[in-house]
């Protein structure tokens, strides 16, 4: 593990972001993979003891949070929006297909799992950052409309 790692991971905020993140794992894992053999994760969050619960992972599983860990660590985004919301994509493409199956099934799944306000404070969120976007689609199209305009073609032609 590095320094710059450890150093990201005493910030509060990216330790709840992972917490949440590995309890959602955790709920994937159980639903799909309860057949796998499964261990506690030796990921470098696990070694720094961010997490309060006891994780019981399969590889597959424990080598997604291991990158996810890493992903959130060093996000350039302060403050960090939702990945589904954020305009730079720092996952690759199947880890971030593979965020998205896991987050879509263990979202709903969550509340049983002490993340009730975490997930109105994610719906309150989301709504937020789609109000944005569609602000900023309005001001592009309002900013293409008042180019357009202002050329000297479409001046001569309401003349």
């Amino acid at each position: 593990m590095n320094e710059k790692f450890a150093a990201k991971m005493q910030d509060r905020e990216v330790v709840g972001d992972t917490r949440t993140l590995a309890d959602f794992v955790q709920i994937w894992c159980d639903g799909h993979h309860r057949d796998r053999e499964r261990r506690a994760p030796q990921t470098d969050g696990a070694a720094l003891g961010i997490y309060r619960k006891k994780l019981v992972l399969c590889t597959e599983c424990a080598s997604h949070l291991d990158y996810a860990e890493k992903r959130r660590a060093y996000c350039p985004k302060d403050p960090k929006p939702f990945c589904a919301h954020c305009d730079t994509h720092c996952y690759r493409p199947e880890e971030r297909e593979w965020q998205r199956q896991m987050m879509r099934y263990s979202g709903p799944k969550s509340w049983r799992k002490g993340h009730a306000i975490d997930g109105i404070r994610h719906v309150l969120e989301g709504r937020k950052y789609r109000k944005l976007a569609e602000a900023r689609e309005r001001e592009a199209a309002r900013n293409t409309h008042a180019t357009a305009s202002s050329t000297p073609d479409h001046q001569e032609e309401t003349r």
